[in-house]
């Protein structure tokens, strides 16, 4: 496993977050998986 920083934008917004991933888990997954974490914590 390892840490991943991303930055997402989000209505508007510049969020960075971290995503812990297996090492073999695709671009794509990550930032799924970033938006996914954004979205919970500033959804309104």
């Amino acid at each position: 496993m390892m840490q991943i920083e991303v930055t997402i934008m989000f209505e508007g917004k510049s969020y960075l977050t971290n995503v812990i991933a297996d090492r073999n888990t695709s671009d794509e997954e990550i930032m799924r998986l970033a938006l996914e974490q954004v979205e919970k914590q500033w959804k309104k």
